[in-house]
C-alpha cells in the first residue's frame, strides 16, 4: 500500500441477464442480436411512495432507458437533452448517486450522463436532485437506466465524452465468474474509441485482483496513457467523494485509483 493509503497497483511496464432486461421484459433477443454476459445481477427492487411521485414527475424530463424491448436506444442529442453544448462525463454505475451529484455539484460546467441498471438506485439520485431544487439546483445530471456497454455502443459516439468513470464495478470474485467483470479489453477499447482526445477514464475499486485486472486491460489499450491521481491540467476532476462504505470500514478500505489519458 502506497503512503497515502492507496492500494498498489503495478504501474504501466449467477445468473445471466440481457442488458436492459430489467425494465419488465422477459430478456428475449432475437437470433441476429447475441446475448452478451453482463456485468450486473438481476434483482428486483422497490421503492418509496416519495421516490415514486418523483420519479413520475423528473423521470420523463431527465431519464431514458438504454433499451425499449429488445431493442437499443438511438444515438444521444446531448446537447438538446441538456439544453447547452459542454463537457461530457458518462458514469457507469452510479449506484445511488452520491459521487454523482457531488462532483455534478462541483463542476456545474460539466454535464453528467449516469447509467444504472437498478431503478432504486436512479429513484434515490432522482430525490438527490430534486432536493437541490429548493437552495442550489442541479441542472448537470441526466440518468439512464440500463447496461453501461449498451449505452457506449448505441447511445453515444466516437470521440464525445471528456470522461468515464467506473467507480467500484461490481468484482466477481470467483474465477469462473471473471467473464462477467464490466472492464475488460473490449470494454475498455470501446471506451477509449469514446473518449475525445485528452479525456479521462477514471476507475476505482477496493478489490485487489479485480484492480491489477483494471490496471493491466487499461495499460494494455493503445489509445490510453496511464497518469497519476495528482496530475495537473486534466479537464475533469478526479476528487472522488468518500463513499459512505469508505467511511464504516475502521481505516477505509484500501482504494486503487486508476487514471488513464486518451491519446
Amino acid at each position: 500500500m502506497s503512503d497515502d493509503g492507496r492500494m498498489h497497483v503495478p504501474g504501466p511496464s449467477d445468473v445471466e441477464v440481457a442488458g436492459g432486461a430489467t425494465d419488465g421484459t422477459d430478456g428475449q433477443r432475437p437470433a441476429h442480436f447475441p446475448r452478451r454476459v453482463t456485468s450486473f445481477r438481476a434483482r428486483r427492487s422497490t421503492i418509496s411512495d416519495r421516490q415514486q411521485a418523483i420519479w413520475d414527475e423528473r423521470w420523463p424530463e431527465l431519464g431514458l432507458p438504454a433499451r425499449s424491448g429488445d431493442e437499443p436506444a438511438a444515438p444521444l442529442d446531448t446537447d438538446a437533452w441538456f439544453g447547452r453544448h459542454a463537457p461530457l462525463v458518462l458514469e457507469i454505475g452510479c449506484g445511488t448517486g452520491t459521487s454523482t451529484l457531488a462532483m455534478a455539484q462541483a463542476e456545474p460546467d460539466i454535464d453528467v450522463i449516469a447509467v444504472e441498471v437498478y431503478r432504486r438506485g436512479l429513484a434515490q439520485l432522482l430525490a438527490a436532485i430534486d432536493r437541490t431544487s429548493e437552495t442550489d439546483p442541479v441542472s448537470n445530471i441526466r440518468l439512464i437506466r440500463g447496461d453501461g456497454v449498451d449505452v457506449l455502443t448505441h447511445m453515444l459516439t466516437s470521440g464525445s465524452l471528456t470522461g468515464v468513470r467506473v467507480f467500484f464495478p461490481d468484482p466477481w470474485p470467483k474465477a469462473r465468474h471473471h467473464k462477467r467483470r464490466l472492464l475488460q479489453a473490449d470494454t475498455v477499447a470501446l471506451i477509449a474509441d469514446r473518449l475525445r482526445p485528452g479525456g479521462i477514464f477514471h476507475a476505482a475499486t477496493d478489490h485487489a485482483g479485480y484492480a491489477e485486472q483494471i490496471a493491466e486491460v487499461g495499460d494494455a489499450e493503445p489509445r490510453l496513457r496511464r497518469i497519476s491521481p495528482d496530475a495537473a491540467g486534466l479537464p475533469i476532476s478526479v476528487a472522488r467523494p468518500v463513499t459512505k462504505y469508505e467511511r464504516k470500514a475502521l481505516a477505509g478500505p484500501d482504494v486503487a485509483e486508476l487514471l488513464w489519458e486518451r491519446s
